[in-house]
């Protein structure tokens, strides 16, 4: 009895359950499908160093998850609220007639079981769909072999995705609960005849405390894009501004909104546009605070999502660029007084001490070295502009001796790089770099045309600005600036580092590999034998390692990145859906008196649509120009990764805003035009 009882009640109210429902479906969906990559990654042949990264990007997913589980329990006992204010009546009627709270309870306590158990069900369905398209993508991420991939489901993600929802809902019974103990019959009696009356709000004050927000606003937005700010220690101080005067926005707009509208009289009038205004208005008042969530929320999704996208794809484009040549060795001698050993200054001479020519397996390659003069410092390259530079960026706080290379070592580079040599006159030198906070500062200081003195000769810029540019082979645009100089002006004894870079002669990845594989056991039986000869540094960069380890970590930040940002935005919606819902509800018999008078039930639809889209859109607008100042931020704080293709990933992230967001407004539009109706 108590079963059939529940499942009538759930079959009455489907229009009531649709918000619901969807989202408690695509929550367990995305859950488990971003906790079944690592079972995923089993069937796929990936290499060595991309298995470190997925076991790391699982780890970090399911640590996750736990944040993640805790927000969608938030969203789902907001979403009962709901529910159990849409049946107020209902309730009372079950109390007339007799039935205790208990009861009630147990009623309650069925009909959430059997929608979570159904959610649980349809979620886990679509999510193993997904998780195979999901697999897909992985291998496209990781570049793996799918060749022995087979339709996978994880035993693990499913019985995690269980566990995680049931707590929610036995959450969410446990406050049905308490609210049901507190049931008084006259209350839920009158909660229909309960209606928000519409306070007009001074103008003058409304207008004011716009004026005074939008400049805090705009000081916020100034101060968190200056790039001063980053050192600021006050930062979270702007950040607090832009919240705090996001809800006095939302605060002022609900108190002008309908007296501008009321002001164009030719629109007020005109159909319905009077009742859809007041609609509106009246939901703004009562949702200020919501509001201001979902527009941080969504703040929060764009960047998030965005500042994900364009890192892997800058990450990914900058391979190419940044990784022209297929080795480098970097060998640094340091003094040691202690052991008295000689320590040869040239790499190649290291690898012929020991028996091998490094150069056998290259078909082109440059052997080269940089230098260091000590009284030559960072400080000393900006003069007397330093103290300005260290004011005003974190970087210029590092005063250490600058690189320098002969420029004939440098055009040879390049010209195994691919790229354009440089002329020089003797008294002249270059910047080279691609680090942008340091070459923005450089850039400041050389326009002004200063001297320099490196190894006793005094040098002038042959450009006004840094020149694009790197030396060693990397994923990411890390070269803070490098002095390109005439050879004459370097002093041999001054030997930073000794470089060795060239492409292997192999034309295949198969024998790039082989090489590589080579080198690498001759490199590490090097190193065992150097140990005991004094204090030394050799570093190996692959561009084979380089690709593997960026393409990883590229997909490990799009992944989190996509996992926070969908959450994000289905709560956000959520919430703003199941807001409009209850306002639906509160406003039936409204609706009813507008059909006593004669209005058409299209009119009403139409009413209902703009005050539905509307709703949704107030926080996605104020959230995009939010988003528009969060990324410039973002991208300075990110820029060591890159930062390119920024358009391309803003695409990615309004494609995946426009279909959730779309769906929840259309599911939330045709339930509200349900409940208006009076149908179940």
């Amino acid at each position: 009895m108590l079963f059939k009882l529940s499942l009538s009640n759930i079959r009455k109210s489907l229009r009531d359950y649709a918000i619901y429902f969807v989202t408690l479906v695509i929550g367990v969906s995305v859950f488990y499908v971003f906790n079944a990559i690592g079972d995923q990654t089993v069937y796929m042949q990936v290499s060595e160093n991309r298995d470190d990264i997925i076991e790391l990007l699982t780890n970090t997913l399911s640590g996750i998850s736990v944040f993640v589980a805790v927000l969608l329990g938030l969203i789902i006992v907001y979403a009962n609220r709901f529910l159990m204010k849409r049946r107020n009546m209902e309730f009372a009627l079950y109390l007339m007639l007799g039935m205790g709270k208990g009861r009630i309870s147990a009623i309650l306590f069925v009909e959430t079981l059997t929608v979570g158990i159904g959610s649980i069900v349809v979620g886990l369905l679509i999510g193993i769909g997904l998780s195979q398209l999901m697999s897909v993508l992985v291998a496209n991420f990781f570049e793996a072999d799918m060749s022995s991939y087979s339709f996978c489901i994880s035993n693990e993600a499913i019985i995690k995705t269980i566990l995680y929802f049931l707590v929610m809902y036995i959450v969410v019974i446990f406050f049905n609960s308490i609210t049901i103990n507190h049931f008084k019959l006259i209350d839920l009696i009158r909660s229909r005849k309960k209606s928000e009356k519409i306070r007009l709000k001074n103008p003058i004050l409304c207008i004011l405390i716009f004026i005074v927000s939008a400049a805090v606003l705009a000081y916020a937005y100034y101060r968190v894009c200056d790039v001063d700010a980053i050192a600021d220690s006050n930062i979270t101080i702007y950040i607090a501004l832009g919240i705090i005067t996001t809800f006095f926005i939302f605060w002022s707009i609900s108190g002008l909104f309908l007296r501008m509208i009321m002001s164009m009289k030719n629109m007020y009038y005109k159909g319905l546009n009077c009742f859809t205004f007041r609609q509106i208005s009246s939901k703004v008042n009562t949702a200020v605070m919501s509001m201001t969530v979902i527009c941080i929320m969504l703040f929060v999704t764009i960047c998030t999502l965005s500042s994900a996208f364009s890192i892997k794809n800058s990450m990914n484009a900058n391979l190419n660029e940044l990784c022209p040549a297929d080795f480098e060795i970097e060998y640094q001698k340091f003094s040691d007084e202690e052991k008295k050993k000689p320590i040869p200054t040239d790499i190649m001479e290291v690898y012929d001490h020991y028996g091998y020519d490094i150069t056998e397996d290259f078909e082109e390659y440059v052997h080269f070295s940089s230098y260091m003069d000590s009284n030559f410092t960072f400080e000393k390259a900006l003069g007397e502009h330093y103290q300005e530079a260290k004011d005003s960026s974190p970087y210029a706080m590092f005063d250490v001796p600058e690189s320098i290379v002969k420029v004939s070592d440098y055009n040879e580079l390049m010209k195994l790089y691919g790229r354009e040599p440089i002329t020089l006159q003797s008294d002249e030198f270059v910047i080279i770099g691609n680090f942008q906070t340091a070459v923005s500062i450089r850039d400041k200081y050389l326009e002004k045309g200063d001297e320099i003195n490196i190894f006793g000769h005094t040098l002038k810029s042959k450009y006004d600005s840094c020149q694009d540019g790197f030396i060693s082979i990397s994923s990411q645009p890390l070269n803070a600036g490098t002095f390109i100089v005439s050879d004459d002006v370097v002093d041999e004894s001054g030997v930073e580092c000794d470089y060795f870079i060239g492409n292997y002669n192999a034309d295949t990845k198969e024998g790039k590999t082989e090489i590589e594989k080579e080198l690498k056991g001759i490199s590490e039986n090097v190193v065992k034998h150097m140990n005991d000869s004094g204090n030394y540094s050799i570093n190996f960069d692959t561009k084979i390692e380089i690709a593997e380890a960026t393409v990883g970590l590229s997909a490990m930040i799009a992944f989190i990145g996509l996992y926070i940002g969908i959450i994000f935005l289905i709560s956000c919606a959520a919430i703003i859906a199941l807001k409009q819902l209850s306002e639906s509800v509160d406003n039936i018999s409204q609706y009813e008196m507008l059909r006593k008078i004669g209005v058409e039930e299209s009119d009403i639809s139409k009413s209902l649509f703009r005050q539905t889209g509307i709703f949704f859109l107030m926080p996605l607008l104020l959230a995009c120009v939010h988003s528009i100042f969060g990324m410039k931020f973002s991208m300075f704080i990110l820029e060591i990764f890159g930062t390119g293709k920024l358009i391309e990933s803003v695409a990615s992230t309004s494609i995946i805003i426009l279909l959730i967001y779309g769906i929840y407004f259309f599911v939330t539009y045709f339930c509200s035009k349900g409940i208006i109706r009076g149908k179940k």
